[in-house]
């Protein structure tokens, strides 16, 4: 596997890069200092696999990892053990190996990265948002077809090119538009309450003015759409 690393201490990559040397199939082609650096490189090379620190001036892991439209694996590389959680919500993410890092916890997390990475494209990438029933919605994330449980999404928001979907257990962010995602969803359910939000009626907790809670999300509600949504509820 091609691999790059990415960390602002220099100790750290060459620490790295010394722990892949002990690999036969891991080919270290090369070592930044920040994010910035190696997003220029990913824009003219693909990789297999990144190595990514979460602490870096002006730009984190997370931050980088938010820029990729189609992201390779990642190990991430930290002395911070408290981001494990947030660090799993991404599809992308392998592992997660708080340094120090011994060899064998290294060599497993190069295991689970080759496995995964043997998983087929399963469609092509323009098919981002596909259902097959009433329950089932399919998101291409990563080259792989993830499937969501529909009754399980409370909220869908547009950032730019991309939607966040979020249900009960996790979030996915997806390469697609609002409108595409509107139209594989049933009308019954769910709603499209302002330009970037979706929201599943079922879920609202509470309501005031031009905002919905959900779960611990507040939504605001165009006035356009609030009539709308008025009619869906079941008022006394």
């Amino acid at each position: 596997m091609n691999c790059i690393i990415i960390d602002d201490e220099a100790t750290a990559r060459t620490i790295i890069e010394q722990l892949c040397s002990n690999i036969p199939d891991i080919n270290v082609l090369e070592a930044f200092p920040n994010a910035i650096q190696a997003i220029k490189y990913l824009n003219q090379y693909e990789v297999d696999l990144i190595f990514l620190d979460i602490h870096m001036p002006d730009f984190t892991g997370f931050d980088f990892i938010q820029t990729l439209k189609n992201p390779p694996k990642i190990i991430l590389t930290t002395s911070d053990a408290k981001f494990a959680i947030e660090a799993f919500e991404y599809d992308c993410i392998v592992d997660y190996l708080v340094k120090p890092i011994a060899l064998p916890r290294f060599e497993k997390a190069i295991q689970k990265a080759a496995s995964l990475k043997a998983v087929p494209d399963l469609t092509p990438v323009s098919e981002t948002v596909e259902s097959t029933n009433n329950n089932d919605l399919y998101v291409n994330i990563d080259r792989r077809l993830v499937k969501i449980n529909m009754p399980d999404i409370y909220v869908i928001e547009a950032k730019g090119d991309y939607i966040n979907i979020k249900t009960e257990t996790t979030n996915h962010v997806v390469h697609s538009t609002l409108k595409k995602i509107e139209d594989k969803l049933p009308k019954t359910t769910f709603l499209k309450v302002h330009r970037s939000y979706i929201i599943n009626t079922t879920k609202i907790v509470d309501i005031e003015d031009n905002s919905v809670l959900i779960k611990q999300d507040i939504i605001p509600v165009s006035r356009a759409n609030r009539s709308e949504l008025m009619k869906r509820l079941n008022l006394l």
